[in-house]
Formats: C-alpha cells, structure tokens, sequence
C-alpha cells in the first residue's frame, strides 16, 4: 500500500535526485571493476560514502517534516511532483 504524506522543495529534490543517480551510477561501475583494480577500493569508498548521505538525507527531512512512519514501512520520492510516499 503507498499513502502520500509530503512534498519536498524543488533543491531538495534536486539533492536526493543526485545522490540516487550517483548511487546507481557507482552500483553499475562495480559490476564492471575487478576487486584487484585500484580503482576498486576507491569504488567501495565512495560508496560507502554516498549511501551515508542518502541516508542522511532521509533523517534529515522526515525529522523536518514530521513524515508518518510505519514498521517495516519505507519512504519514496516521485522526482516528478516532489511528493514522498509511505509504501507499506
């Protein structure tokens, strides 16, 4: 079930926007570098990296705010109107 419960600002979209799309940019790199090249360990590095401000992201808007939670409930975003959902 998916229930709207928000709306984020156009910059605010922009930044979570960015970060999935580097997320899965750095998710299809890895399928492609070997764990023995150089360049993997930085790979791993940055994400790491960007997973922590995905998530940070998230913390800090749905403690600005107040998005409904549920157990075993999680948030999405429609980058097209800005709405987030509650899928649960």
């Amino acid at each position: 079930m998916k229930k709207i419960i928000g709306k984020v600002s156009v910059e605010e979209k922009n930044e979570i926007l960015a970060l999935y799309e580097r997320r899965n940019g750095l998710t299809e790199l890895a399928k492609i570098v070997n764990n023995d090249d150089a360049l993997y360990e930085k790979l791993i590095a940055d994400m790491g990296a960007t997973a922590t401000k995905f998530q940070n992201w998230w913390n800090e808007m749905s403690a600005k705010y107040q998005w409904e939670s549920a157990e075993n409930g999680h948030w999405e975003i429609n980058f097209d109107t800005c709405e987030i959902a509650l899928n649960f």
